[in-house]
């Protein structure tokens, strides 16, 4: 009932105004767009920067020791959450420069990174930086594409 009154009074304008000019809106996206990410301030890693070839078992071996000492306790080798997410298929879908500015430079992407934001929300967990190198970090990189 309380919809045919406010239908049958929007309906009888005064009728001394002119109807409102109208134009076509643009059609509304079905579903919301992704902001863009960020560009990578000097001294990030980028794609040039990172050549992968055939798996360098030394670097995984490398890997694996600063995994042990410095991620295990948060991280899993299974695609399994321990307190941050497994890293089974990690490179399946984060690329390697995204995978060591996360590793490097931890609390500016969990400032500026929409899909590090993301982690974040899902895990409920921050992760810590770890102050590893630029070798140490390919190192964690060569065993993420073991797994």
């Amino acid at each position: 009932m309380a919809v045919a009154v406010a239908l049958f009074i929007s309906a009888c304008g005064g009728g001394d105004t002119k109807p409102e000019a109208t134009t076509p809106k643009a059609p509304v996206p079905a579903v919301a767009e992704t902001p863009a990410q960020p560009a990578y301030p000097a001294g990030f890693i980028t794609a040039a920067d990172i050549t992968l070839g055939p798996i360098d078992q030394a670097k995984v071996a490398s890997g694996q020791k600063i995994f042990d000492e410095k991620c295990h306790a948060c991280h899993g080798l299974t695609d399994q959450k321990v307190i941050g997410p497994g890293w089974k298929g990690v490179t399946e879908h984060r690329k390697p420069e995204w995978i060591m500015n996360m590793i490097l430079h931890t609390d500016w992407m969990l400032e500026n990174d929409t899909a590090a934001q993301n982690l974040v929300e899902l895990t409920k967990a921050r992760m810590t930086d770890q102050e590893l190198t630029k070798d140490q970090a390919r190192d964690m990189l060569e065993l993420m594409r073991t797994l």
